[in-house]
C-alpha cells in the first residue's frame, strides 16, 4: 500500500447503528476493538454527528492527523449527501463532509456504505489481487452496489435500481427483502438473481461478483443455483467491511492530497511540428 497512513478511524453509520474501530490499512485488522451505538431517533445531521463523536471518544487516544473516514448509506458527491436511506431527509444536498470536519476537528472522507464494503473486500477480501472489474452486490432491504477495477474504486454505482426484462427498480423484484415480501424459496429467490446478475454480466463483463448482506451466510442455499459465466462468491468481512473500506478510503485520500495533482501527471509534451 503506498498510502502515507498506515492506520485510520473507520465509521459506519446505518439506519438502526453505528459502529466504528481503529483500523491498520495496511492489513485491514482493527487495532482497536469495535464501538457500537445505537442510530438516535430520527436519523438528524447533528444527532449523528454527536454520536460518531462518542464513538471516537470511546475508541481512546487516538494520534492527532489521524485520518477518519465514515460511510454512510447515500451517493456522496464531493462530500455532500445526495440521497438519504432510513434517516432524515434532511440529508439531501447537505455537505456532510465539511459537517462532520467542523463538529470534530478531522480531516474527513465521507463515502457511500456500499463503495466502503465494495473497496475493503478489494483490498482486504474476497476480491484481493483480483484483476480487471468486480462488482461488490449487497442483497438486503435494496441492493447495493460496488465496482472496483484493478483496485480502484469508481462511486456511486447505484445498479439496484437498474431496469431488467422490461421492470423498473429491478432491486424491488431481487433484493432479500422482496425474497421476504413474496414468500419466494431459495430456488424461486435464485431465478429473479439470475436475470439480475445475468444482465450485469453481458452489460459489464465483470472478473467477478461478490454477494454481501446478512444473507450472503446462507449462501450455499442460492448461490449454487446461478448458471453464469462470472465467478461468484460470497463476501468474506461481513460486518467490519465497512469500517474498514471507510478507513482505507480515508488513508488513500490524505496520501493522495500529499502528492502531486492528477493534472501534473498528464503528459504535457509538445508533438513537433
Amino acid at each position: 500500500m503506498s498510502d502515507d497512513a498506515t492506520t485510520a478511524i473507520g465509521i459506519d453509520i446505518g439506519g438502526t447503528g453505528i459502529k466504528g474501530a481503529i483500523v491498520d490499512v495496511t492489513t485491514g485488522e482493527l487495532r482497536s476493538e469495535r464501538v457500537k451505538l445505537p442510530t438516535p431517533q430520527g436519523g438528524e445531521p447533528e444527532d449523528i454527528v454527536a454520536t460518531v463523536e462518542q464513538i471516537i471518544d470511546a475508541l481512546g487516544d487516538v494520534p492527532a492527523g489521524t485520518p477518519l473516514g465514515v460511510c454512510f448509506p447515500a451517493a456522496i458527491v464531493h462530500g455532500t449527501t445526495m440521497s438519504a436511506a432510513n434517516v432524515s431527509p434532511t440529508w439531501i444536498g447537505l455537505e456532510a463532509e465539511k459537517l462532520f470536519e467542523e463538529r470534530l476537528g478531522l480531516e474527513i472522507t465521507f463515502v457511500n456504505d456500499a463503495d466502503a464494503a465494495g473497496y475493503a473486500e478489494a483490498r482486504y477480501g474476497a476480491a484481493k489481487d483480483v484483476r480487471g472489474l468486480v462488482i461488490m452486490t449487497t442483497l438486503g432491504t435494496g441492493i447495493g452496489t460496488a465496482l472496483i477495477h484493478d483496485g480502484v474504486l469508481i462511486p456511486n454505482a447505484e445498479l439496484g435500481h437498474m431496469d431488467v426484462a422490461g421492470r423498473r427498480d429491478f432491486e424491488r423484484r431481487a433484493s432479500y427483502a422482496a425474497k421476504e415480501r413474496a414468500h419466494l424459496n431459495w430456488k424461486r429467490w435464485a431465478a429473479r438473481l439470475q436475470v439480475y446478475y445475468g444482465q450485469l454480466e453481458k452489460l459489464m463483463w465483470p472478473e467477478l461478483f461478490i454477494v454481501g448482506g446478512g444473507v450472503s451466510k446462507n449462501h450455499k442455499h442460492f448461490l449454487p443455483l446461478l448458471r453464469l459465466r462470472t465467478p461468484i462468491v460470497p463476501a468474506e468481512l461481513r460486518n467490519n467491511a465497512g469500517i474498514m473500506g471507510a478507513a482505507a478510503l480515508a488513508a488513500h485520500a490524505v496520501g493522495a492530497s500529499t502528492h502531486a495533482p492528477a493534472s501534473d501527471l498528464v503528459d504535457k509534451t509538445k508533438p513537433e511540428d
